[in-house]
């Protein structure tokens, strides 16, 4: 068995910057997080300053225990040592189990083990640091060797060889899920919070009257066009997954960073963008990210699973499904519940904490 050290000093934190609305009641800041964008929104804005320390704690523990792109990651370590048994650390022992839930919730359509197929592709580096054009081919596809060979029993992982995890279906929203919870307690649970970690948003407290304000959108498309939309968000968490903001080109081929674990090929389906719906910000990150390698079968799938989500074609049309509101300006209710949260079972699989725990863009009320 192999226990996991500690790992070396953290790279400071970028700047944050404060955000100016006009409105004196909702205090709003930004920085660049995890190879993407953070945004935290509070109320009263007194409590914002806390809040900012205690979501870069939050931020930089997950990168410290998660980024396969960091050397001296926890997750990194242990992929150098290729295979075993790992001891791992409460917040990455929570991180695998929840994209180890989310994989048998979605039936494989997300799974951790498709680290090798992303490296293959070209995405073997942080995203700001690919290059976006190569004449040089990709690597040849290589399918995910499947989520039920990696074995979590409490803080212990166990790890064949030749699998690479790669935990990017989960993460942004446990990140924000995290965050939440910590800069609501730094404020003494008084007022609202709203994180956002490259789109994938979660909400806690009271939120200001009829919900957030989020704007929905594939980038920076204007308010005005048929693939953005603002919606109100009193509760719950709202994730987006993409095919347009994360593309490379490899031969002349344009790839992206949604894999579909049972080809190791970038998800191919009638989907460009999907936003979801759910209780935990994890929860809809996962299943945002499964509808678009679902392809043709999202819909039936996210109405079974009882999500509202809102999915767009490639030709900018645009489906509503599980209760999303049509209109803009409408109300989302999220149905209560996890399905990644407290463990899954791929043999024995389950986690036992010792601790408790820019597709979207929130703007303010």
């Amino acid at each position: 068995m192999t226990m996991t050290t500690s790992m070396s000093e953290l790279t400071a934190p970028a700047s944050w910057r404060r955000i100016s609305t006009g409105d004196s009641v909702v205090a709003i800041a930004e920085r660049a997080a995890l190879g993407t964008s953070a945004r935290l929104a509070v109320w009263p804005p007194e409590n914002l300053d806390g809040a900012l320390a205690a979501v870069d704690d939050v931020l930089a523990a997950l990168d410290r225990q998660a980024s396969r792109f960091r050397q001296d990651s926890e997750i990194s370590w242990i992929h150098r040592s290729e295979s075993g048994l790992f001891m791992l650390s409460d917040g990455l022992a929570e991180a695998v189990s929840v994209a180890l839930a989310a994989a048998e919730w979605t039936g494989g359509l997300t799974d951790p083990t498709v680290g090798d197929a992303l490296i293959s592709l070209g995405y073997d580096r942080d995203f700001a640091a690919i290059e976006p054009e190569r004449h040089e081919p990709a690597g040849a596809p290589v399918p995910a060797p499947g989520w039920q060979r990696v074995s979590l029993d409490g803080p212990l992982l166990r790890l064949p060889p030749g699998v690479r995890l790669d935990l990017g279906a989960t993460a942004k929203g446990l990140g924000s899920d995290r965050a939440v919870r910590a800069a609501l307690a730094a404020g003494g649970n008084r007022g609202g919070v709203l994180v956002s970690l490259g789109g994938d948003i979660a909400v806690g407290g009271t939120p200001p009257r009829d919900g957030w304000p989020i704007l929905v959108a594939d980038g920076p498309d204007p308010a005005g066009s048929s693939r953005a939309q603002h919606v109100r968000l009193p509760s719950g968490a709202v994730a987006t997954s993409s095919i347009t903001c994360r593309q490379w080109r490899r031969a002349g081929r344009m790839l992206h960073h949604i894999v579909d674990p049972r080809t190791g090929r970038p998800a191919d389906g009638p989907w460009q963008t999907v936003s979801v719906a759910a209780t935990t910000c994890a929860d809809a990150n996962a299943a945002a990210t499964a509808a678009i390698v679902a392809g043709e079968r999202a819909g039936e799938w996210l109405v079974s699973a009882g999500l509202p989500a809102r999915l767009v074609s490639h030709d900018a049309a645009v489906r509503y499904v599980g209760g999303w509101p049509g209109d803009d300006g409408g109300r989302i209710d999220v149905p209560s519940g996890t399905h990644v949260y407290g463990g899954a079972r791929p043999g024995g699989v389950r986690w036992a904490p010792r601790g408790l725990c820019p597709h979207c863009r929130a703007i303010g009320p």
